[in-house]
Parts: structure tokens; C-alpha cells; sequence
């Protein structure tokens, strides 16, 4: 079974993809509407030597039709999911959006 995951964030880095799936991800540009960023400090040892970045960007729901994020729809497995969740921090949640494009898919939100 196949998933779509948005990434605005460190999924997009090569050596993340790399380290969490193994492979390099093709994905396509999109939108997600109502929604804006701020940064979440990381301190899980594991994600911060994965990302080699202390600051990730987390996404925070406004229902602002100004506030956009803009990222990468990769189309993923559910493995690949199950590996996300694993690299996502307990700030972060998963729930399903419908973005710009009209596809639906997945993104890790503040939880």
C-alpha cells in the first residue's frame, strides 16, 4: 500500500531520506494552506544525528487562508510511513491534509 507524505522539513534532506528509508524520495512541490511554521528545538540524540540540525520547522494549523507552507509530496510505502513516524519527536503528530493540488496525504504537525 502506497501513502503520500508532505515534507516541508528536514524528509526533504538527502542523508535523512537516506538514513530513515534507504533510498532518495521523488516527490512533487505542493502547498498546504492554513497552515504556518515555527521551530521546535530538537533534543532526541538520535533525530539530531540524523538531521545534524538542532532547530526543525513544525507545522501549526491557523485556518488562515494567507498562511501556506510550501514542500514535497512523496509518494512513500507503509513502511516507509511506519520510518517516518520512528524519526518524527513526540512534538509532532500525523494527520491526513488535502493540499493546494488536491491530493491528500500525510504531515506531521504540532501535537
Amino acid at each position: 500500500m502506497s501513502h503520500y507524505l508532505f515534507s516541508y522539513g528536514t524528509l526533504q534532506l538527502e542523508n535523512v531520506q537516506l538514513e530513515s528509508f534507504g533510498r532518495i524520495l521523488i516527490g512533487k512541490k505542493d502547498t498546504l494552506v492554513a497552515y504556518k511554521l515555527e521551530q521546535l528545538q530538537i533534543t532526541d540524540e538520535a533525530v539530531l544525528a540524523v538531521s545534524d540540525q538542532k532547530f526543525h520547522p513544525i507545522a501549526i494549523q491557523t485556518n488562515s487562508t494567507s498562511d501556506v507552507i510550501s514542500g514535497t509530496l512523496y509518494k512513500i510505502t507503509q513502511e516507509e510511513l511506519a520510518e517516518a513516524d520512528r524519526y518524527e519527536v513526540a512534538d509532532y503528530k500525523r494527520v491526513e491534509a488535502t493540499f493546494q493540488s488536491g491530493n491528500k496525504g500525510w504531515i506531521y504537525v504540532k501535537a
